[in-house]
Parts: structure tokens; C-alpha cells; sequence
């Protein structure tokens, strides 16, 4: 008699991995330029830097013990300082909480904000780790379009006025992912107002915001509306490795969160967090860290948006990436970027065909270029590889067309 195996839980039922971490494990080949992973650039992480502030961590004992599981406090005094200077008013200790990065935070604000079938408004392409999480929680979702001033918060406006009342909306405010667009402070301003009229949360998902290169991003949601919960991250300045996320939310949700993360990892690393407070707390240095990776950040976007431009012409349009890590484009002809991924990946370049951020379909033209990890002239090569496909797909479907 063989053994029954025992069931897993409904909630995995129809869940997907992500297609771009399924994507990447296709393009670790050497001789593949890869546009396609959202990863900072481990040139520019402060290696040295880091292991100095380890070094000097490791020297009491004590603190290689478990931490507090809202984080270590010194770090979130550090953070209360930095969300104040970036609200515009006073942050409190109490409101700030540490996570394993902010998905972490997404994770749980999913378990402690949302019952199943519960409304959520997601932008439109989406962020594909908000998806997973919503997904899991069992939420009804509902699509609001994006432009170059960021979420039609008009389109929410109409949706609420047809009597949806969701629980939470979800927003990547500054540079968005994928799109790379930065919501407007008017939007901004509207996104709140009507949180507040109807009585639902915001999370304002912001791990780009200091990746600006012409001017500083625009106030938070959160500096409008206490029915904003924040999320950021240190590892797009610093390193992923580190996990060092953060939230500041109302002493309710905080509170809620911090209960199931008990449940989930009892504390963060009391060693990752006494490393990333000493690197925010050294103002003149992470100053000069920042603005060197804006610096180059900029240029690398202005190389991969110019190559675009020079070789692809008016087939395509695309953001003009002032900040964060992701360009967008659009085919304006019959392009399929799905299709044309395999052709693309035949002549060494990759990327996210924008399909694997639709919430329902759709966005079969798009593509997103990640430019953070290559130098210019490498992006300027990816970017020709990126044309002989297209020209390889085009004679294709010419000869496909002849042949009929």
C-alpha cells in the first residue's frame, strides 16, 4: 500500500513563482548582457565600509544576542531621524518598525490589513512582489493604469464612486517598478484625501526614493494622510544583503505587525542592524555615498535611454528614468515582447517582457531595462543586440506572412 501524502494549504492554489526570478536563473550565462534582474550594482556597495562597522559590532559580545523584534533601538532611532527629516514633521521611535527588508513589512501588513476577499488596488503594471502578496492573502485586486505623473488617481476616484470600498491601496510613489515613472505631489495630495474620505489604507512602497539625479523626489503620501503606511529599505543605497527594511505606520498596524513577526523570525539580525545604523549615522560619508551612486546611476540611464532612442527610433517609447533603477518601453508597432524574448536572448541580451507585470493580461509591447548593473558602453551593446532581434523577428513574421 503506498503512503498518502498529506495536503498543503489552500492558499498556494493558483500562486506562481515570480517570472522574473524564474527569468534570471535563464540569463546567468556570461555571455548574456542581462537588463532583466532589479539589482543595484555590487561595484558600488561600500564593502570596505560594511566591514568596518561589523568589525566595530563585533567587538562587544552582547550583541551578537537576539534583539528587539521591532529592531535594534538605536537603528530605529536613526530611521525616526531620517523619516522626520523626510515627512516634514516628527516621527516617533514608536512608530518605526525593522524588517527583513520591506517585503518583509508587505508580507505582513498582507496577514494583518487584509481577510480573504478583501478589495486591494494595485498599480497598473504592478509591482510583482505586491502581487505574490496579495495573491497569497486571498484579496480580490483591482487595477488602476499608471501615466507619466504615476497612478490616475482620477481612475481610483471613479472606481470608489461606483461604491468598491478596498482595504488598502498600493503605491510604488517614486520611480516606479517597472514603469519608472514618479507620482506627482497633486496625485499624491488626491491619493490621500481620498484614502481619508473612504476610509482606507495606503501603503507607499518607496525603496528608490533617494535614487534621485536631477531633484530630490517629491513629499511622501505619508506626509499628507495617517492612513499612509511607509515602507523603505537600505538596500538599494547600501546592500541587499544586509535586509534591512523599515516601517512607519500608526501604533495599531505597528502593533499588529510586530505580533506576527514575532510568529515569523522572533527578531531581525541584531549584528545586519547594528552595522546598517552605523552606515546611516555617518551623515558626511552616506552623503557622498548616495550622491556617487546617483552619479553613476544617471549616467547609465541617460546611456541606455539615448541608445534606445538613436537605434530604435519612433518604434519605441520610453520613460526618461530621473531616478531609481528600471526604464519602460513601449513598442508602437505589432511587437511582441514575449515572443521576441527567445530572439533576444539568441543574440545575448535579456530583459522583463512587461506581460509579467500585468495584473490581468496585457502589456505584450512593453518591456522592462534594468540599466543599474552595466556601464554605458555595455548598455550601448545590449541595446544593439536588442535591434538585430527585433530585425531578426521582423523577417520572420515577414517570411511567416509570404509563406501564407
Amino acid at each position: 500500500m503506498s503512503p498518502t501524502t498529506p495536503p498543503l494549504a489552500r492558499r498556494l492554489d493558483g500562486l506562481q513563482s515570480s517570472a522574473i526570478r524564474d527569468l534570471l536563473k535563464l540569463t546567468a550565462r556570461s555571455d548574456i548582457i542581462s537588463l532583466a534582474g532589479g539589482l543595484p550594482d555590487e561595484q558600488l556597495m561600500p564593502r570596505d565600509r560594511i566591514a568596518l562597522a561589523a568589525e566595530s559590532a563585533l567587538t562587544d559580545r552582547s550583541r551578537l544576542q537576539y534583539t528587539e523584534s521591532a529592531g535594534w533601538g538605536p537603528l530605529r532611532e536613526v530611521l525616526a531621524a531620517r523619516e522626520s527629516a523626510r515627512l516634514g514633521r516628527a516621527v516617533h521611535v514608536e512608530e518605526v518598525l525593522v524588517t527583513h527588508g520591506s517585503q518583509q513589512a508587505l508580507s505582513l501588513l498582507g496577514e494583518v490589513l487584509l481577510d480573504p476577499g478583501a478589495l486591494v488596488v494595485v498599480e497598473n503594471p504592478a509591482y510583482v512582489g505586491a502581487l505574490q502578496v496579495f495573491r497569497a492573502a486571498g484579496a480580490r485586486i483591482a487595477a488602476v493604469p499608471l501615466d507619466a505623473d504615476g497612478m490616475r488617481t482620477d481612475v481610483l476616484a471613479e472606481l470608489l464612486d461606483r461604491g468598491e470600498r478596498p482595504a488598502l491601496v498600493h503605491t510604488v510613489s517614486n520611480f516606479h517598478n517597472p514603469r519608472g515613472v514618479t507620482m506627482s505631489p497633486d496625485r499624491r495630495r488626491a491619493l490621500a484625501e481620498l484614502a481619508e474620505r473612504h476610509g482606507f489604507w495606503v501603503i507607499e512602497d518607496d525603496p528608490y526614493g533617494e535614487l534621485w539625479f536631477d531633484q530630490p523626489s517629491p513629499s511622501p503620501v505619508a506626509s499628507y494622510s495617517a492612513n499612509v503606511i511607509r515602507l523603505s529599505s537600505a538596500s538599494k543605497i547600501l546592500a541587499p544583503t544586509l535586509r534591512a527594511g523599515w516601517m512607519v505606520a500608526p501604533s495599531a498596524v505597528r502593533r499588529g505587525v510586530e505580533l506576527l513577526k514575532q510568529s515569523a523570525d522572533l527578531c531581525g539580525s541584531a549584528l545586519t542592524q547594528q552595522i546598517v545604523t552605523d552606515l546611516l549615522d555617518d551623515g558626511d560619508w552616506l552623503t557622498a555615498h548616495v550622491d556617487e551612486v546617483r552619479r553613476i546611476y544617471g549616467e547609465r540611464a541617460q546611456a541606455l535611454v539615448g541608445a534606445l532612442r538613436s537605434r530604435l527610433g519612433d518604434r519605441v517609447v520610453s520613460t526618461d528614468a530621473s531616478g531609481g533603477m528600471f526604464v519602460w518601453v513601449d513598442f508602437a508597432d505589432t511587437t511582441d515582447t514575449v515572443e521576441l524574448l527567445p530572439r533576444a536572448i539568441e543574440r545575448g541580451v535579456a530583459y522583463v517582457p512587461g506581460s509579467a507585470f500585468a495584473v490581468d493580461g496585457g502589456y505584450r509591447n512593453s518591456m522592462r531595462l534594468c540599466f543599474t548593473t552595466s556601464d554605458a558602453g555595455m548598455l550601448q551593446e545590449a541595446v544593439d543586440r536588442l535591434t538585430h532581434a527585433v530585425g531578426d523577428q521582423a523577417t520572420a513574421a515577414a517570411g511567416f506572412a509570404r509563406s501564407e
